[in-house]
């Protein structure tokens, strides 16, 4: 038997005859190995034997019972063991690319958050993987929650509240927004710094459909009644309503452009509830499929 060679090492080890020796050991007998991994006897014996030459020294101690690692053999065995266990990780992993080049992501969120924070992601995403379905729903806060908990969403991206419960989810901090008040530039509250929540209340409110809930829980909890006269599911008309002297409205700093500014003021809502994180969920055990991992790998790259 030769001595250890490095380059023959590196040159004639092949994943097969690694995992044949595995398969030896665990099975005690070359015979059974052969069987197991469906090759003849004399080509398994073969292939230990030219093992064996490489590595310049006997792996296994054989007798009429069978065959157990040498000292040396059982150094193999560690090393064959990670090295096979590298090979198929690699593989899946690989695998796993490849499949998230198509397949389908269902996406719960509410417009308030689409509008600022997804609409760019969902269409790059959309770009660079056109062969990917991509469902959004927009659903009220609450009800991202329970969509991602009942697994019919994979991914829900919601403004964290005390009151939702989250328990089964991992949630990534992903963004931070504000809610503000918007008045007309003639309103008597369009020169302040800052407004709170229950002087707004003695006004005509357009409410966000999508901040309702927010809304009723912030009244009960300043003591005031939140009655609003109009509820609208668009920021955009809330503006208008506004600029048209209808009322003032409390919306996400996010959605606002310079445009929909115009003859309107933004004042900053005096309220801790006001301060939005922004949350990414999925459900804590139950895996993403390869291009939901895919997509929250994107959403979550830079936090």
């Amino acid at each position: 038997m030769g001595k250890f060679n490095q380059t023959h090492l590196i040159r004639r080890i092949d994943l097969f005859t690694l995992r044949l020796f595995l398969s030896v050991v665990e099975e005690g007998q070359i015979g059974r190995a052969a069987a197991r991994e469906n090759i003849a006897p004399s080509t398994a014996t073969k292939r230990i034997q030219d093992l064996e030459e490489i590595a310049g020294i006997e792996l296994l101690d054989r007798s009429a019972k069978g065959v157990v690692p040498s000292a040396a053999g059982a150094v193999m065995l560690r090393y064959a063991r990670d090295i096979v266990d590298s090979i198929e990780g690699l593989r899946a992993e690989i695998a796993a690319f490849n499949d998230g080049r198509e397949g389908k992501v269902t996406i719960a969120s509410a417009r308030s958050i689409i509008d600022p924070f997804l609409t760019s992601e969902l269409s790059g995403f959309a770009r660079d993987f056109p062969l990917v379905e991509l469902d959004v729903h927009e659903v009220e806060n609450s009800e991202i929650v329970e969509m991602v908990a009942r697994g019919d969403a994979d991914i829900g991206v919601f403004a964290k509240e005390p009151r939702l419960g989250i328990e089964g989810l991992r949630t990534i901090p992903f963004r931070e927004d504000r809610l503000v008040a918007i008045v007309p530039r003639s309103h008597r509250f369009a020169d302040c710094a800052r407004v709170s929540f229950s002087e707004l209340m003695s006004e005509n409110i357009i409410a966000l459909k999508a901040l309702m809930a927010a809304f009723v829980t912030a009244a009960k909890r300043s003591g005031v009644r939140f009655d609003p006269r109009f509820s609208v599911k668009s920021p955009g008309l809330a503006v208008n309503l506004v600029r048209d002297g209808f009322g003032v409205a409390i919306l996400p700093e996010g959605l606002l452009t310079r445009e929909n500014l115009e003859n309107v003021a933004s004042i900053e809502l005096d309220e801790m509830w006001a301060r939005r994180i922004i949350h990414v969920a999925t459900a804590r055990n139950r895996p993403l499929n390869p291009v939901a991992e895919q997509f929250l790998g994107r959403l979550t790259a830079d936090v």
